[in-house]
C-alpha cells in the first residue's frame, strides 16, 4: 500500500486555508495558458487572443465547476444555500469546468467574430494537460479518493486533514492517478493529431470524446459519489451525454466535403 500522509493545507491566511489542491489548480491554469500560447505562436495567431480569452474561460470554468458540484449534492446545499457560493472550501466538478469554460469561449468567439473550431483545437492540448496537473492536487488532498481495494498500489490517506474522511486509513483505488495517466495518454494522442485532422473543431471533439470515455470507467472506482441513475453517478451521465453528442458530430463533420470546412481564425460569418 502507498501511504499519503501529507497535510493538504500548506498554510493559513487568517481564516483562509491555502492547500495543495488550490496550488495545483493555479498551476493547471498556467500550464493550459502556456501550452495554448505556444501553439498560437506556431499557428501564426495573435497571442493577445489567448490572453483575452483566458479570463473568460477561467470564470466560465469556475462557475460551471461549482454549478455541477452543487447540482450533484443539491440536497446537502438546500439546507445551507450560502455554502453554494463558498467554492474555495472545495467542491468543484471537472466536467463542469470543461463545459463551463467551453461555453465561455464559444460566447467570446461568437461575439469577437473568431472561428470557434480553430480556437477549440488550439486550446484542446493545453486543457487535457492542465487536467492532469490539477489531479495531482486531488491526489495529495484526497478529495477524489477511490473505492476500497486490496491492490498493492492502493492509496491510504492517514492525515486527519485529508478530504478522504470516510476512507481515512482504508486502502482505496488511486482514482486521480488513473485519471492522470489517461489524461496524459489523451494529450499524447491529440498532440500527434494536431494539423492532421479536419475540419476545424474536430481535434477538440476528439479530446472531449476520449476524456469522457476514460472518465466513465474511472468513475466506477471513485468513492463518495452519489448514484443518480441506478449505479451511475453524475459523471457517468455527463460522460455518456458528451459521447452521444461529440462522437456522431465528429463523424459527421469529418465526412463532410473539404469545401465545407470552417474558415480560419481570422473570422467567420
Amino acid at each position: 500500500m502507498i501511504e499519503i500522509g501529507i497535510d493538504p493545507i500548506l498554510f493559513n491566511i487568517g481564516s483562509l486555508a491555502i492547500g495543495w489542491h488550490g496550488i495545483f489548480v493555479i498551476l493547471a491554469v498556467i500550464v493550459g495558458i502556456v501550452v495554448s500560447l505556444r501553439l498560437a505562436k506556431g499557428d501564426g495567431i495573435d497571442r493577445g487572443i489567448i490572453y483575452s480569452i483566458a479570463p473568460w474561460a477561467i470564470l466560465g470554468g469556475i462557475l460551471g465547476a461549482r454549478l455541477f458540484h452543487v447540482l450533484d449534492y443539491l440536497a446537502l446545499y438546500a439546507t445551507d444555500p450560502v455554502a453554494m457560493l463558498r467554492f474555495w472550501d472545495g467542491g468543484l466538478s471537472i466536467f463542469g469546468a470543461i463545459l463551463g469554460g467551453t461555453l465561455a469561449v464559444a460566447i467570446y468567439a461568437r461575439v469577437s467574430g473568431l472561428s470557434l473550431g480553430h480556437l477549440a483545437d488550439l486550446i484542446a492540448p493545453g486543457l487535457i494537460l492542465a487536467q492532469a496537473v490539477g489531479r495531482i492536487g486531488c491526489t495529495i488532498n484526497g478529495d477524489a479518493y477511490g473505492t476500497p481495494t486490496s491492490l498493492p498500489w492502493a492509496f491510504v490517506y492517514t492525515h486527519p486533514n485529508a478530504a478522504a474522511t470516510t476512507l481515512l486509513g482504508v486502502p482505496g483505488h488511486p482514482s486521480p492517478v488513473y485519471e492522470i495517466i489517461w489524461d496524459l495518454l489523451v494529450f499524447a494522442l491529440i498532440w500527434r493529431l494536431r494539423g492532421r485532422i479536419r475540419p476545424e473543431g474536430s481535434l477538440f471533439l476528439v479530446y472531449l470524446s476520449l476524456y469522457s470515455f476514460g472518465r466513465f470507467f474511472v468513475s466506477f472506482l471513485r468513492g463518495g459519489e452519489q448514484a443518480v441513475l441506478g449505479p451511475l453517478h453524475q459523471a457517468h451521465i455527463i460522460a455518456l451525454l458528451v459521447l452521444a453528442v461529440c462522437v456522431p458530430l465528429l463523424i459527421y463533420r469529418m465526412r463532410r466535403p473539404r469545401a465545407l470546412a470552417e474558415p480560419s481564425v481570422e473570422g467567420e460569418d
